[in-house]
């Protein structure tokens, strides 16, 4: 499970009564005020039902949580989405880099405009999807938005006023929110009737046959278009919105207590303890000039804080001018402060008048966040469509900008991708042109490809590509290619890298049989299989056995469509023995004893490894190649047993032991 799920070490215990199915039932019900499950679909997934359960009850017992934004249940079969384990998510760097710059999927395909819509992306990335008219919905409504790029612009501009509602709303559900949440729904309130707008135009134009639309039986835009399911959850909530406006100022503070959050005219009570609390302070400040007159004290002054009040302030050299019926509070470095009968009266009246003022703005707050409460069910519609018309806007935009193209989606087992590009490399590289790359399987005649080159040379770049654009086309999302038509595959397993688990006490090699254990215990033959270098963290003959029995296992018993990157040329022997298995090459070229990375892929087998050759890009020594190159050209030899004896540097190198035969090419 941790294989699958990730490190779970830092899980907590809770109480296991809650994750029984007849209590977690129970604690359902009561939340959702029903008398069953059966509505929400998940009466019979009793395992499901718990852990629900449980989690409802941990918020609600165990955290205190109020946890009213939480309205309804929804069921997510496994077979609706493609698994990804720990082990893929991180290979393929979906959400997160290992470098110091973010060079995640998420990362170059996020344009993305509101929080939500950030969110959103990330769980598409996450559980791509199986369901075939599901995507053909999202690929027709980037196509739409494609063709009709002022209005791509336009919607996008829409968004840009759209706060987090999503979080607003769920922090006033649980009394935590505070006015600026408020605020954040009023702004995108207001925003709502003219995003609506810019999505009606996008709808009527595509029913008017202005942009290539997936019809149904009776033509036209069709019922299922996603750009009407859109249009139909985003609600407008005019009353709401209009409330809002009238009753909250556009920068509250931060917190309740220091008031000052509702416009004037808003309520009359509280009208009227701001006209007594202004009235109070303007008597202050003319207290001052008084003051000054009565006693002739130029440096007098009428000041306040939180621990006295309002307080006089005089300075040492006029303490001697100071009327008889100053009182005095304090004595300070530089003076003395004092009170007068007349300024503790009229603190009195400002103070009460700020505190019940401050009082009646909560009580207000209070009736405000319920009534914004009782559209929560529409509100959280309108969130929810509002980050997938964003998510949808991003990869349009996206699209628009790298000349993405819109695969063809299918139920077959094909795979099948031309001039298909890396996409992050074609977004970040600067200094050269990312080289396109075709991709053809089809699940019989090539299920897989096994390609070989020297390193540094990109097999492990071409084999990520092909899975980050399989991926990429299951979120319903363009891809970086000229076109491609792909059969929809139910996981994607990456066996990349090598990396031990000190934590954990696994070498580099234990952790390689993990995955690859994981990957031959679990995929289909609907899966896409991306295996790297198996074997590398053993010895030769070792590696190279197990590396053989895998790729002939995944070929005769899975069938799954796999890609094998691997430096064993025996590997290549394959092809001639399985008619489903074909061999690749990144082609390189030599000169002057140089190679020359040409980064494409080629059919056949690479015929060296090039190792010396990249080992002088890395920058050894030259001694240290030119032995390396005399060791090499005596190993090539069919008697090459050992290694060949080394001139004297400065003593004479003894000769090794007799016929120890080192761990070689197997076949």
């Amino acid at each position: 499970q941790k294989d699958q799920l990730g490190e779970i070490d830092r899980a907590i215990e809770y109480d296991s009564y809650a994750f029984l199915p007849e209590q977690a039932v129970f604690t359902l019900c009561e939340h959702f005020k029903t008398k069953s499950l059966d509505g929400f679909g998940c009466g019979e997934m009793s395992q499901a039902v718990a852990a629900a359960g449980a989690i409802v009850h941990y918020l609600k017992h165990q955290l205190r949580r109020k946890i009213d934004h939480l309205t309804s249940l929804r069921c997510d079969a496994p077979a609706e989405y493609v698994m990804l384990d720990a082990a893929t998510q991180t290979n393929l760097e979906l959400v997160e880099s290992r470098g110091a710059r973010n060079t995640s999927l998420l990362a170059v395909l996020d344009r993305t405009i509101t929080p939500m819509g950030g969110r959103r992306l990330r769980s598409w990335i996450l559980q791509p999807l199986r369901n075939l008219s599901e995507l053909e919905r999202r690929q027709q409504m980037i196509a739409d938005l494609l063709q009709e790029p002022d209005l791509l612009a336009a919607i996008r501009a829409q968004l840009k006023p759209i706060r987090d509602i999503e979080r607003a709303t769920s922090r006033l559900s649980q009394a935590s929110g505070n006015a600026r949440d408020l605020v954040a729904l009023k702004f995108s309130l207001q925003e709502i009737p003219r995003l609506k707008g810019e999505l009606q135009k996008l709808i009527e134009r595509a029913s008017f046959g202005k942009t290539p639309v997936v019809a149904e039986k009776g033509g036209g835009l069709g019922e299922r278009a996603l750009s009407l399911q859109l249009q139909s959850a985003i609600h407008e909530i005019p009353l709401l919105a209009e409330k809002l406006g009238k009753a909250v100022v556009d920068d509250p503070p931060l917190t309740l207590k220091d008031g000052g959050i509702f416009r004037d005219g808003y309520d009359s009570d509280l009208d009227e303890l701001r006209r007594a609390s202004r009235d109070g302070k303007n008597w202050i400040s003319h207290l001052q000039e008084r003051e000054i007159a009565a006693t002739g004290i130029k440096s007098l002054k009428v000041r306040y804080n939180s621990v006295f009040g309002y307080f006089i302030e005089v300075t040492k050299s006029n303490l001697a001018n100071v009327p008889a019926h100053y009182t005095r509070k304090q004595t300070t470095v530089g003076g003395e402060r004092f009170v007068t009968p007349e300024l503790k009266e009229m603190e009195a009246k400002i103070l009460g008048a700020d505190e019940r003022a401050r009082q009646l703005e909560y009580q207000l707050f209070q009736k405000l966040r319920e009534e914004t409460l009782r559209e929560l069910e529409s509100i959280q519609q309108t969130a929810a469509a509002i980050a997938v018309l964003d998510v949808i806007c991003s990869l349009a935009e996206t699209a628009r900008l790298f000349r993405y193209c819109r695969p063809q989606l299918n139920n077959t087992l094909r795979l099948v991708i031309k001039d298909g590009r890396h996409p992050v490399l074609d977004q970040n590289l600067v200094e050269e042109k990312f080289v396109p790359n075709d991709t053809s399987l089809d699940g019989e005649t090539v299920r897989l490809a096994v390609v070989t080159g020297p390193n540094m040379a990109g097999k492990s770049t071409y084999i990520r590509q092909v899975a980050l654009i399989g991926l990429m086309a299951q979120i319903g999302s363009f891809v970086p290619a000229e076109s491609a038509d792909i059969g929809l595959v139910d996981r994607i397993f990456t066996r990349v890298g090598a990396n031990d688990d000190i934590g954990r006490g696994q070498s580099t090699f234990m952790v390689e049989m993990n995955e690859t254990s994981n990957i031959v215990n679990n995929a289909s033959e609907r899966s896409l299989v991306i295996l790297d270098e198996i074997g590398r963290g053993t010895s030769t003959f070792d590696g190279l056995s197990i590396a053989w029995s895998v790729a002939e296992f995944l070929h005769d018993k899975i069938k799954a469509r796999t890609l094998f990157a691997t430096h064993y040329h025996e590997l290549t022997k394959l092809a001639a023995e399985r008619k489903g298995v074909c061999n690749f090459n990144v082609a390189v070229r030599e000169w002057n004893d140089q190679i020359i990375f040409l980064r494409k892929i080629i059919p056949g087998g690479a015929d060296k490894s090039y190792g010396i050759q990249v080992a002088r890009l890395a920058g050894l020594p030259k001694e240290i190649l030119d032995r390396a190159k005399e060791i090499l050209s005596h190993l090539e030899k069919p008697d090459g047993i050992t290694a060949p004896s080394a001139k004297p540097h400065k003593r004479a190198a003894k000769t090794g032991a007799k016929n120890e035969k080192p761990q070689l090419d197997l076949l």
